[in-house]
């Protein structure tokens, strides 16, 4: 995750409260949803940027997760999103971010 973003998700859930923020990953990779994940929930691994050992333990979902494709409209997501399902490993995704959520998330 970039530098950028990190200062977007640290002040929006300075602003918002960490409670009411869900961080949400589009990443064609599992490696890289989870690397983005882990810096959000645990902070970023390497120290680089704003969220450097800052435990925000936000909720993360990537697009393809079950979970979120229950909570948008069919029709948006097959057109948005299905091509992508195609093409994914959507299972290897959905276990790294479960993981995520299990070991680092508080919301």
């Amino acid at each position: 995750m970039d530098l950028e973003n990190q200062n977007r998700v640290k002040s929006m859930t300075e602003k918002y409260g960490a409670e009411n923020i869900i961080v949400l990953f589009g990443a064609a990779e599992a490696e890289a949803a989870g690397l983005a994940a882990e810096t959000v929930t645990n902070g970023d691994p390497t120290f680089a940027g704003s969220l450097a050992g800052v435990q925000l333990g936000l909720r993360v979902y990537h697009v393809v997760e079950p979970e979120f494709k229950e909570a948008v409209d069919g029709e948006v997501y097959e057109e948005q999103i299905g091509m992508m399902e195609m093409v994914l490993d959507v299972d290897e995704i959905v276990e790294e971010m479960k993981s995520m959520r299990e070991q680092f998330c508080k919301y």
